[in-house]
Order: structure tokens, then C-alpha cells, then sequence
């Protein structure tokens, strides 16, 4: 079975939105004040260690905004834009960037058929309310935050108002020198 493996950039307070230079929000590109070659090496191993990307709407549309002309010598654009992508979204009627499919409907149905097509893991970026979702419904397999050196004050968080805990357990952890915290967390009990 596929797993879900969720991978998020957070300021100490939370906030996960705007972390790229080319983010429409206040604090844009906060995490490029922090950067780490170990970090850099971590994001890239990660995309290319998964075969596909679960997205939401909003960082599909910013991700087919800026990878589709990108190339690079490490591969990482390449991979962006060759592996498949699954975005979920009830307002998407074409998704554009090569290689890309909808998910509407039943969320969790959808996704829990995802993760029982043949093939290797699933990563997740961004797409906050996405991940909430699968966080309440316990489709979440992996969970790594990248935790940056830094107190935001406002924008979106990560984690929004569940109305029900949902436990983890802390599966690794690495300081890189810049500061930030790479730490992994798997469901509980798994």
C-alpha cells in the first residue's frame, strides 16, 4: 500500500503559508532566511524518493504557475514536472501542468483509493486545509516538519481548529546548523 507522506515548512508559531520568495503573502520567502545546504539535500532526496504529488488547489495552481519552465542540473525540476500529481479540489475544472489529475468528491474515499493503486509514496506540500483533512481522517502515514528559527505573528497555520486530538509519535529528529529542526512524526500506536 502508498503511503501519505505530508512535508511542511512551519515558523516556530505555526505558520506554513508564504514560505517562497514568490508567495502573494506578507511574509513571503520567510524561509530563504534560513537557508541550509542539509536542509536543501533533505528537500530533494524527499521529492526524489516519491513518485507523486497530493496537492490542494491553491499550491497546485502556484506550483503549475512556477515549475512547468524551470530546469535545473540536480533534477529536481524535473521531477516536479514529470511525476504525477493529484490535486483535490471541488472548484478545478482542468489541471494543466503535465501529468496532473483531479480529486473531487468523497476526500477521504478518493484518497484512501490513491493510496491502494500500485506504486511508490505519495508526498504532500503545502496545502494546508488538505492536510487537515487528512489529518482528521487518519490518512496521513508520515508527517515531517521542517521547523524554521523564526516567530511569524500572523498568517495561516498548519494545524487549524480540529475539534479532536490527534496524536503522533516523533520518529526522528535532525538540528540543521542554520537553526531550523527537521522532525518526523508517525501516527500513534503505528
Amino acid at each position: 500500500m502508498r503511503r501519505i507522506v505530508v512535508s511542511e515548512f512551519v515558523s516556530l508559531d505555526g505558520v506554513m503559508e508564504g514560505p517562497g520568495p514568490e508567495d502573494p503573502y506578507v511574509h513571503a520567502g520567510w524561509t530563504f532566511s534560513n537557508q541550509d545546504p542539509v536542509g536543501m539535500k533533505f528537500k530533494l532526496d524527499e521529492v526524489m524518493a516519491h513518485d507523486a504529488l497530493l496537492l490542494g488547489r491553491v499550491t497546485y495552481e502556484g506550483f503549475a504557475n512556477a515549475w512547468p519552465g524551470r530546469t535545473d542540473g540536480i533534477g529536481f525540476a524535473g521531477k516536479m514536472n514529470s511525476m504525477p500529481k493529484h490535486v483535490v479540489s471541488s472548484t478545478l475544472e482542468r489541471a494543466e501542468w503535465n501529468n496532473s489529475a483531479i480529486i473531487s468528491g468523497e476526500i477521504p474515499v478518493e484518497i484512501t483509493r490513491l493510496k491502494q493503486e500500485r506504486g511508490g509514496d505519495i508526498l504532500v506540500a503545502g496545502s494546508g486545509q488538505l492536510v487537515q483533512t487528512l489529518l482528521v481522517e487518519g490518512l496521513i502515514d508520515e508527517l515531517r516538519l521542517m521547523v524554521f528559527p523564526i516567530v511569524l505573528g500572523s498568517g495561516k497555520r498548519l494545524f487549524g481548529n480540529n475539534t479532536d486530538p490527534v496524536s503522533l509519535e516523533l520518529a526522528g529528529s535532525t538540528q540543521l546548523q542554520s537553526g531550523t529542526l527537521i522532525l518526523t512524526y508517525l501516527p500513534a500506536g503505528s
